[in-house]
């Protein structure tokens, strides 16, 4: 009897000692994990690269390196990688249906890198979320929306979806539509707005604006207005548009002016 209480108790002892190291070494390795991951980020090659690249090799190696800080721990407690091993092959099924969605976020996380249909800090329109491209990782992509919403889509979701990107040419066109009375002389206020965007200074002279009767009801004429710009004027030029526009017209006498605005996304 005592000397099966001295196996349980030196079992016990060896047992403890196993976890406490292994306790010990995950908080090491969180500690070195931190540190390798700064030193990458401050490397001269990483530095150099895309935001959208530094950001996705970042995450690539956080990753990486607590796969390697796991299989440590495995080690230190004593378990027999071989029996692991054996372990996930024998639930591999299981697993790969739980990881379904994580591996084709993966999938899409290398595809976006590859084809790139947006960088960090462009502006564009997907999964029906609207927002600047805040970080792209391995599984995710975080987006910043103009209210400051911070929105994270699946990587997977995004390879599947329809991405407008607004951010990627220079020149936007700014889509605006006026009215006016009935009885006016669509000349006139087709002259006027002309007029008033040719003064303005950061409407593009090439391509010229557009400016054109669209149609008529019972009670007004309507006018297509579409001045372009470069793309980070296009608030400047929506809104400076419009005040000018509708002062013009009404310094004009022209009755009834009013606006109405073709919404986009950004």
């Amino acid at each position: 009897m005592d000397n099966f209480i001295a196996e349980i108790q030196a079992l016990c002892v060896n047992a403890g000692g196993k976890i406490l190291l292994a306790i010990l070494v995950y908080f090491i390795g969180k500690i070195i994990i931190s540190k390798l991951v700064r030193m990458t980020e401050n490397l001269k090659a990483v530095k150099v690269l895309d935001p959208t690249v530094k950001t996705f090799t970042v995450s690539f190696v956080r990753i990486l390196l607590y796969v390697i800080l796991v299989i440590s721990i495995i080690s230190v407690l004593g378990v027999p990688m071989a029996s692991v091993v054996a372990v996930l092959a024998s639930a591999g099924l299981a697993v790969g249906m739980a990881l379904q969605g994580a591996l084709g976020n993966l999938a899409g996380g290398i595809m976006l890198m590859i084809f790139r249909p947006f960088n960090v800090d462009e502006f564009i329109s997907a999964a029906g979320e609207s927002g600047n491209v805040k970080e792209i990782t391995l599984f995710y992509t975080v987006l910043t929306t103009p209210d400051q919403r911070r929105v994270t889509i699946p990587n997977g979701s995004l390879m599947n979806a329809n991405v407008v990107n607004f951010s990627r040419e220079d020149t936007r066109r700014v889509d605006l539509v006026f009215t006016c009375d009935r009885l006016e002389d669509f000349k006139k206020v087709q002259q006027i707005i002309t007029e008033t965007l040719a003064k303005n200074e950061k409407v593009l002279k090439d391509p010229a604006p557009f400016v054109s009767l669209q149609g008529a009801t019972n009670e007004a004429l309507e006018f297509t207005v579409r001045p372009y710009c470069r793309n980070a004027d296009y608030w400047d030029v929506n809104f400076s548009v419009i005040q000018e526009v509708s002062a013009a017209l009404g310094e004009a006498g022209i009755r009834s002016p009013k606006l109405r605005v073709v919404q986009e996304d950004k």
